[in-house]
């Protein structure tokens, strides 16, 4: 995705807002007045400002290259997500086909300590492993039951504490939390 940086020599710095952003394939680009065209902007460009993506609507100040396929932020020099817009809330959603949150948490054992095997926010799921068990069983862990427990983005490794229900199609965390160990 990323073209060799071999384009004109360095164009005057930019302002433009974020158009669109897609953490998962890694780019998105930027519109800005001072140029005709987009932007393109790789994730690549904004490690040395810790971020792996950036919100819509936020405003970047960057050094762009033209290239043969088009304009593409060689550096970005500042990143002011103040003005980026807010996703909109998201509805809550009932149906008969949706689990029964509360039965399946009354049925849940104790919390016990688990192992993130995967898990993929675009997705909205995952499946963690219960620790130190011989012949590990997948798990399932809703995007709602993380996002509910407060603990962000689950990574492949680390470990947490669920509480675990059998659900109609196996093994469901209901409810998740920091592991203990952790804290001491």
């Amino acid at each position: 995705m990323v073209e060799e940086l071999q384009g004109d020599s360095d164009m005057d710095p930019v302002v433009g807002r974020v158009k669109w952003f897609d953490a998962t394939r890694g780019f998105g680009f930027i519109v800005s007045d001072a140029l005709d065209g987009d932007i393109l902007v790789h994730f690549s460009v904004l490690r040395e400002h810790g971020r792996r993506s950036l919100p819509e609507g936020a405003l970047i100040e960057c050094v762009p290259m033209r290239l043969d396929r088009g304009l593409q932020a060689k550096k970005i020099l500042s990143i002011d997500t103040g003005p980026a817009v807010a996703p909109p809330p998201r509805p809550p959603r009932s149906t008969s086909k949706d689990v029964d949150r509360k039965a399946l948490s009354e049925s849940a054992g104790n919390y016990e300590p688990v192992e993130v095997k995967w898990f993929n926010r675009v997705k909205g799921y995952g499946f963690v492993n219960r620790v130190g068990e011989p012949d590990p069983h997948d798990v399932f862990v809703h995007m709602e039951t993380v996002r509910t427990s407060g603990l962000g983005d689950l990574q492949p490794g680390q470990r947490i504490e669920a509480r675990i229900a059998d659900g109609r199609k196996g093994l469901t965390a209901v409810e998740l939390r920091s592991d203990s160990s952790d804290e001491q």
